[in-house]
């Protein structure tokens, strides 16, 4: 898909969080282009980075560059019953509110409750164990 990205920014392979748009955009002619094609919340890759540049008073250079980009493949852990590469499967948070040096990986930024996954990759056993005692596998989703 098509978007406009700050030309600092705008090279192969840069993953970015849609964060949504700033007051200034609603006004802006490329909104449709470059707003309004992303889903906010949502994890993104650049894959192609075009030539073209228009004017945009919110980035730092004061331009963007025309991109292409596709949903960026998020790892997480999912629980080790349903960890098998090339299968779907409904993402859910596991139930769990205390702080650990995995919670990044049960509550990735970038995915909803509920979000139809593909496992691409099957990476193994996660660094730690899981504090509630859950078996986990790291697993990289589309």
């Amino acid at each position: 898909m098509i978007t406009l990205i700050g030309k600092t920014l705008a090279e192969e392979g840069l993953k970015f969080m849609h964060y949504g748009a700033s007051a200034e955009c609603e006004a802006c002619r490329f909104k449709s282009t470059c707003i309004d094609s992303l889903e906010e919340g949502r994890m993104y890759v650049v894959t192609e980075v075009k030539d073209t540049e228009q004017p945009c008073p919110i980035h730092d250079s004061g331009k963007v560059k025309v991109v292409e980009v596709e949903r960026a493949d998020i790892e997480a852990l999912v629980d080790t019953k349903k960890a098998f590469e090339g299968s779907m499967l409904t993402f859910e948070f596991p139930e769990c509110d205390k702080e650990c040096t995995m919670r990044e990986l049960c509550f990735p930024e970038g995915l909803y409750e509920g979000d139809k996954c593909k496992i691409i990759k099957s990476i193994g056993k996660p660094a730690n164990e899981c504090i509630n005692g859950l078996k986990l596998s790291l697993v990289l989703l589309k």
